[in-house]
């Protein structure tokens, strides 16, 4: 029963960090982005279960102290989705020869994508009631509020009342994308960074494989044709074809980073290389991506790395 133990601990400092953002400061915001963090913690290093009781003391806390409709956002939002990826992670099965193979990294990376794209419609359905015209209209004002910050309103850089518009629509209608792809980040990055945790405190049941080597399932890219094909309807089932669309294109853009990573492995100047990339990342304001999704793609499709050079031998892996 110790898992109940550390399970409600992490739950308690789960709420602690996500309820500080009432206090709407620049620490608040921090705290509350590492909500999901101690959940991850003691489901990849305890047993999966600490997560579930976790999600459970972490909702029931802020059910209490701040609403109902909170603690359960918490439980769908944070909780879950950290519980759902580490149980992943420590699947595993002895293979023919008694080595046991584990879930594979770049499956765990797809469905991070998946688990992304469904919190984010879940959280719009469950905050507007299922009622799509609200839901539209909170990502318009999301859109119109970035709009205004980055163009002026009057004097001469301001841009004029169509074009202004017109670009507020486009954004709305990409919020669900947008949002998916910055999820689908925060999820892959608080997952690998609990695991080097739990790894270093010496309780991470299985070997951690290297990032760089992950390789997502080609069933990834047909669902990222799927996702764009549905993008096109109305309503929410639109909306989640575009959180979908989003999120996968952020996982394979992630991809793309890591076969830059593997291909340069033992490479002069690779860290040179590997700084100016990530410098243009952030100077072109994550523009460059999109080459690096295509990348991916084309990694995942055509097996590139397998067909040019040789890779370290992995540790097996569950094949589904």
């Amino acid at each position: 029963m110790n898992f109940v133990a550390t399970g409600i601990g992490a739950g308690l400092v789960s709420a602690l960090l996500t309820a500080v953002i009432v206090k709407a400061t620049p620490l608040a915001a921090l705290l509350y982005l590492l909500a999901p963090i101690p959940v991850l913690i003691v489901s990849l290093g305890w047993d999966h279960r600490s997560g579930l009781v976790a999600a459970l003391v972490g909702g029931l806390a802020i059910g209490l102290f701040l609403s109902p409709l909170s603690g359960f956002g918490f439980a769908l939002i944070t909780a879950l989705p950290a519980w759902w990826l580490s149980y992943l992670a420590l699947l595993g099965r002895p293979g023919a020869d008694g080595v046991m193979e584990w879930y594979p990294v770049g499956r765990l990376l797809a469905w991070a994508a998946a688990t992304a794209a469904l919190t984010i419609i879940a959280a719009g359905l469950i905050s507007t009631g299922g009622d799509y015209a609200a839901f539209g209209e909170n990502a318009r004002q999301v859109a119109e509020a970035f709009v205004s910050a980055q163009f002026a309103t009057t004097g001469p850089g301001a841009l004029d009342a169509e074009t202004r518009e017109e670009m507020i629509g486009i954004l709305a209608r990409l919020t669900p994308f947008l949002s998916a792809q910055g999820f689908t980040t925060v999820l892959a990055l608080y997952l690998w960074a609990a695991a080097r945790i739990v790894q270093a405190s010496k309780r991470l049941p299985r070997p951690w494989p290297a990032v760089p080597e992950l390789v997502m399932p080609r069933s990834a890219g047909l669902l990222l044709i799927g996702a764009i094909v549905v993008a096109s309807f109305d309503g929410f089932i639109g909306a989640l074809g575009m959180a979908l669309s989003g999120a996968f294109f952020m996982a394979f853009a992630l991809q793309g980073l890591a076969a830059i990573h593997d291909r340069t492995r033992g490479k002069s100047g690779r860290a040179f290389l590997l700084t100016a990339l990530y410098l243009l990342i952030f100077v072109t304001q994550g523009i460059l991506m999109i080459p690096l999704a295509l990348f991916g793609i084309a990694d995942t499709a055509f097996n590139l790395r397998s067909r040019f050079g040789s890779r370290p031998n992995q540790p097996p892996t569950l094949s589904t």
